[in-house]
């Protein structure tokens, strides 16, 4: 199998498998991110076809790295599954911290009323 299709489908296990075991943070059940996939990957056809159109082609992948499926307009399907792996990522790390901010947030305002208490 071409390595760069290894490659994007490793990645996108590699990080289902982190959102549902480790981060958690419950995006694959949320409408936004799916809405969100949707404008990015509107915007990514349009780009992405630019680029690698092969009437004349701006990127130009080596032919063995690939399973040689293309659509629309001539995109490798394995940059959508690159656009996924690397979208979801930065949005669960995203989710991870800003959820990890709003409980040190809580922490510190139970300490405050725990200490007013006193």
């Amino acid at each position: 199998m071409p390595e760069y299709s290894v490659l994007t489908l490793v990645s996108m296990i590699a990080v289902v498998v982190l959102e549902l075991v480790y981060f958690k943070t419950g995006i694959f059940a949320s409408l936004q991110y799916w809405l969100s996939m949707v404008i990015i990957f509107g915007f990514q056809v349009l780009v992405d076809g630019w680029l690698t159109k092969l009437s004349d082609p701006i990127v130009i992948y080596n032919p063995s790295q690939l399973l040689g499926l293309r659509a629309p307009w001539d995109i490798p399907v394995e940059d959508f599954g690159f656009g996924f792996t690397m979208v979801t990522l930065a949005i669960m790390l995203w989710k991870q911290r800003s959820n990890r901010q709003l409980r040190l947030a809580g922490d510190s305002s139970t300490s405050d009323r725990t200490r007013k208490d006193r």
